[in-house]
């Protein structure tokens, strides 16, 4: 029975739903366990779930008598999510089905800089395009999550003054879905989207983790016992902009030393395109570092130390169980791991690091979009989402 004076799980559809999702509750007499609520009332929840299309119960395995067991189940057909990736050059659009499953996805190139009104007409059409493959009406799609290159206001989905986005600082990027889909739009920035994404997909035991995005700029999606943790703002994580040491190189946000300007892909690349090398990005780099160039693996590993440098002091503050390395420099994860931990073993506590783990990311190239997508679906499918939609309030 549930305590006295407290509240109890189960007293809205949403979270019912929430119980029937996370695998909790798979019948109703589950329910009614879990919850203390009487068999009427957890039958209207359960029905009214069933009439709005949130769930679907259905008889499994055998009786011994009387009526058979039925199991209830999240139904994944009439509800999709999308998930958006977008970089500084590329843009990657997921569709996923609302239990997580991705049913299609496309990437294309394009270009931040081109603008909101140029990128987000280009979403728009392969959105489209993603639901007509999948089958899927544009009526069933619930919620999109966005992933941008730059900071983020999360409450407000605006970008602030991102360095490599320019046109986009506070432009509305929710309003723009809103008004061309009628649904809540969610906007991140991708290395918190990539971080969700990890710790949901490849770590999903792990409660506390750093996710270091190592590309052309460097930045940190930080999970805290197990949800992404954004700081008050919108801005935790930002450890690109992290002096390091006495150095002075120069930085693109106007002051020296910063860790983007040492240990950044395009920081590489131009040090190697001093050298006389072929090298206009990242990419570049880890180009050379496959073809054997003893100077881009040099600079790798040494970038490697200077991140290490600042995850040390990360690391024995935060104290994390995992950290894992993703971004287009860990194509390369070799070299780049063997100089982040070399400076974390030597630079960190003892007792933080004894039981540390230190790993290349595992989701691959759709990390972004994917984590856009979960951001989607943990909203449309919150207590408090499906409460409004059951009373008729679009949000």
């Amino acid at each position: 029975m549930p305590t006295p004076g407290r509240k109890v799980a189960g007293q809205s559809l949403g979270e019912v739903l929430s119980l029937i999702t996370s695998g909790a509750a798979t019948t109703r007499a589950d329910i009614a366990r879990i919850t203390g609520l009487a068999r009427s009332t957890v039958t209207q929840r359960v029905d009214a779930l069933i009439a709005h299309g949130f769930v679907d119960e259905d008889a499994v395995g055998g009786s011994t008598g009387g009526r058979p067991p039925r199991r209830l189940a999240l139904r994944t057909r009439e509800h999709t999510v999308a998930g958006v990736d977008l970089g500084a050059s590329h843009c990657r659009v997921a569709l996923l089905d609302i239990g997580g499953t991705l049913l299609t996805a496309q990437e294309d190139p394009l270009m931040i800089a081109d603008g909101p009104q140029v990128v987000l007409r280009h979403v728009e059409r392969t959105l489209h395009t993603l639901l007509k493959e999948a089958g899927r009406s544009p009526r069933t799609l619930r919620s999109i999550g966005v992933g941008v290159p730059g900071p983020v206001e999360f409450s407000t989905g605006r970008p602030v003054d991102p360095p490599i986005m320019p046109g986009w600082h506070r432009y509305p990027i929710p309003d723009f879905f809103d008004e061309h889909f009628g649904v809540r739009a969610l906007v991140d920035n991708d290395v918190n989207v990539m971080a969700l994404a990890e710790q949901r997909r490849a770590f999903s035991s792990t409660r506390y983790m750093l996710y270091i995005k190592v590309g052309t700029g460097i930045g940190c999606g930080i999970i805290a016992d197990g949800r992404l943790h954004r700081g008050a703002q919108g801005s935790a994580g930002d450890i690109g902009h992290v002096r390091v040491g006495e150095r002075e190189e120069l930085c693109r946000c106007g002051n020296s030393g910063c860790l983007e300007a040492i240990a950044g892909g395009a920081a590489l690349a131009r040090r190697l395109t001093g050298l006389g090398l072929e090298a206009a990005s990242g990419l570049d780099v880890v180009r050379l570092v496959r073809e054997g160039n003893q100077d881009a693996i040099r600079m790798v590993r040494d970038a490697g130390r200077a991140v290490g440098d600042v995850l040390a002091g990360l690391v024995n503050f935060f104290n994390p169980e995992t950290v894992v390395l993703g971004g287009a420099l860990a194509a390369v994860h070799e070299q780049l791991l063997a100089g982040v931990r070399e400076a974390i073993y030597r630079r960190s506590h003892p007792l933080a690091t004894h039981l540390l783990h230190i790993e290349p990311s595992r989701t691959g190239e759709n990390g972004a979009a994917i984590g856009a997508g979960i951001l989607a679906v943990e909203h449309a499918l919150s207590p408090e989402q499906v409460d409004r939609v059951v009373a008729g309030v679009v949000g």
